[in-house]
């Protein structure tokens, strides 16, 4: 297939695809030309960062899928199956073939390949002046960072961790964009070994070229890469890391707890991209809305009334905890989203899907510093960090925090965000499974796509479970 790249007038219009290891490259013609290759200017380099960013809003991926799997895969809400959404993510019954695991495995290296041409592009040849240069590096910085989170995703997905049959694979980890390659899945350890230095070179690239700032929170800056090797760090164990990350976010003052008052507003579109908690957004807007595609329709009663909260979940908020007010019973379901006036009630209630897509708040940082401290760390900052949130949510300051406390909060903040599942795993608690569910524990890694394991001449195994 000819291997040209159309870049389009649209910065965040750059279609380039491919899978870790098939030779299918997605072609769109917007208006200009540039032939496959090192990149040749800082506008064609922050044309594919921010191909990146659309890469991960898409419906498949951060727009609703991927923080779907978080939810109906944990103890705090289900899917009804309503519009026949994550029956088998739910029951676990996905087959190799299942778009569910296709579909998200393709964004995930759609957003690796995208970076990989940045991060293999020698910045020194790039046109223009020492500023556009100095962008560029900039840029790279962020592609290391993008492909970081998309290995991060991958292995939380697909990897073998969490199941009793494989052999502690990982997943494929190409570093540059070559069609051809056939590559085998790392193990585990090297995939977080992978991970954790494209975290530290997009820090060290961005550093040095950047400074910290919040200003532009619908795209990675120094501050919200931190938060986001927090969360990487938090689930791998490493406390040390994620104490130290916290304390370092928390020092820039850049950002405070929303107030009960704010909280719902923080949510809103109105809110996009200003909230004082917000670090990371995709920017979505009413141009680029996911409207049906959007996560606030599997959420919302007035949408596809999918995801649906537990009751065990909202029993477990104090009756003055603000944050009750999130969930509202509709047709005898409850919702963690609803929208039947202009102000909506909940999260994500934009009728059309324009709102950003939240990818990182202030408090799940202070939860995670919550955490590292209480593994290694001071009990008394831990306390402080907790106490940050619950004085915010209504509730009165608790006098001692521990880890059962700990575990409740996050679920009660958290509610929705797409985090739940990963964080029972990581404790080791078992997740509950409906009544008829496959209680075959090695499907807890998705299936890798037939796509990939059926290519004439692949490395890649499949897991445990499937394609048997």
């Amino acid at each position: 297939m000819n291997k040209i790249i159309k870049i389009g007038l649209l910065s965040i219009g750059v279609a380039v695809t491919s899978l870790s290891c098939s030779d299918d490259f997605v072609e769109r013609e917007f208006f200009q030309e540039v032939q496959q290759g090192p990149l040749t200017t800082d506008n064609e380099v922050q044309a594919f960062v921010r191909g990146g960013y659309a890469t991960m809003r898409n419906t498949e991926y951060y727009g609703a899928d991927f923080l779907a799997y978080g939810e109906v895969r944990s103890d705090e809400m289900i899917s009804n199956l309503a519009g026949g959404y994550y029956q088998n993510v739910m029951n676990y019954t996905m087959l190799s073939n299942d778009r569910y695991a296709v579909d998200t495995y393709n964004r995930i290296y759609e957003l690796v390949a995208k970076a990989n041409i940045v991060i293999n592009t020698d910045m020194a040849t790039i046109q223009g002046t020492d500023n556009d240069r100095k962008n560029s590096r900039y840029a790279q910085g962020q592609a290391y960072g993008l492909r970081a989170i998309a290995f991060f995703d991958g292995l939380r997905l697909y990897g073998q961790k969490y199941i009793t049959g494989g052999e502690s694979l990982g997943i494929v980890l190409p570093l540059k964009y070559d069609p051809q390659a056939r590559m085998a899945r790392s193990t585990i350890a090297q995939t977080e070994a992978q991970i954790d230095a494209d975290f530290t070179k997009a820090l060290e690239l961005m550093t040095a070229n950047g400074v910290v700032t919040n200003t532009i929170k619908t795209e990675l800056n120094i501050n919200s890469l931190k938060g986001m090797m927090s969360r990487f760090y938090l689930y791998k164990g490493d406390y040390a890391k994620v104490r130290t990350l916290t304390s370092q976010i928390v020092a820039t003052n850049a950002y405070s707890v929303a107030s009960a008052a704010l909280l719902q507003e923080t949510f809103r579109f109105t809110m996009n991209g200003a909230a004082p908690n917000s670090i990371f957004e995709l920017a979505v807007g009413i141009n680029s809305s996911l409207s049906t595609g959007s996560y606030r329709q599997r959420l919302n009663p007035n949408g596809y009334a999918n995801l649906v909260v537990n009751a065990s979940t909202q029993a477990a908020y104090d009756a003055s905890d603000v944050r009750r007010t999130f969930i509202t019973l509709s047709g005898g379901q409850r919702f963690v989203s609803f929208s039947s006036n202009a102000n909506g009630i909940g999260k994500y209630t934009q009728g059309v899907g324009a709102d950003n897509i939240k990818m990182l708040r202030y408090e799940e940082i202070l939860l995670n510093g919550v955490e590292a401290e209480l593994n290694g760390g001071s009990a008394a900052q831990a306390l402080i960090y907790y106490n940050l949130i619950v004085q915010n949510r209504g509730l009165a300051a608790a006098g001692t925090v521990d880890m059962t406390k700990l575990r409740s909060e996050r679920m009660k903040e958290l509610l929705g965000e797409g985090l739940r599942q990963w964080d029972l795993r990581r404790w080791g608690i078992a997740i509950p499974r409906p009544t008829g569910a496959n209680a075959n524990v090695d499907l807890n890694a998705f299936p890798i796509p037939r796509q990939e394991t059926d290519l004439s001449g692949t490395l890649v195994k499949s897991n445990p479970g499937y394609d048997n």
